[in-house]
């Protein structure tokens, strides 16, 4: 092998293994608590629903529900996560406990989704994914809580894109962490995951 090519691969092979090394220590089993009794992963939050009504962590208590940040101008990953979402949400049918299932779109870009704005782009999937924004410091300390990531990206022609998170966070019915939750599985059988945790 070319020796000019055999630094680049090592960098490349160490920085992959602390981003696997660094996602382990974040998603691993076991405790979730920290020292003050806090969840590791997630938090209190009160934002606003795409029907300008306020919502917060508390309201949620009693059923499982997924976390999924992004933004309406994503161009792929957001509509097809929320498709697979939407997905699993039919195929949970539409018996007492598949009701009360709930998926969170929460914005990482809120100066352009506005409420208005994330209730026209959800009309296209399944009513019980809420969407969510707020000001700046208000999305900015849940996307904290939850160890996402998010970052305004500027475009040649002076508007941006954002970077952010592809996870989606699976949480149970008391609002704690569960894990990521697997979105490519089938429907069915996501659904059923889904449900375990009511």
């Amino acid at each position: 092998m070319n020796r000019r090519l055999v630094l680049p691969l090592v960098v490349f092979l160490v920085g992959a293994l602390a981003l696997i090394g660094a996602a382990i220590l974040t998603f691993s089993p076991g405790p979730r608590t920290t020292s003050s009794g806090t969840a590791s992963v997630g938090g209190p939050f009160t934002l606003t629903t795409q029907d300008g009504k306020p919502l917060s962590d508390t309201d949620l208590k009693g059923a499982p529900f997924l976390v999924f940040f992004g933004f309406t101008r994503c161009p792929d990953i957001c509509p097809t996560k929320l498709f697979e979402i939407s997905e699993v949400l039919r195929a949970a049918g539409d018996d007492a406990k598949a009701k009360n299932l709930k998926a969170l779109f929460i914005t990482v870009d809120p100066e352009r989704d506005t409420p208005e704005t994330m209730k026209n782009y959800l009309g296209s999937f399944d009513p019980r994914i809420i969407g969510l924004s707020g000001d700046r410091n208000a999305i900015d300390a849940v996307i904290k809580s939850y160890r996402a990531y998010a970052k305004k990206v500027p475009l040649k022609d002076g508007d941006y894109t954002m970077d952010h998170t592809a996870l989606v966070y699976l949480m149970d019915g008391k609002g704690s962490f569960v894990g990521a939750f697997n979105i490519e599985q089938p429907p069915a059988q996501a659904a059923q995951e889904w449900l375990r945790h009511s």
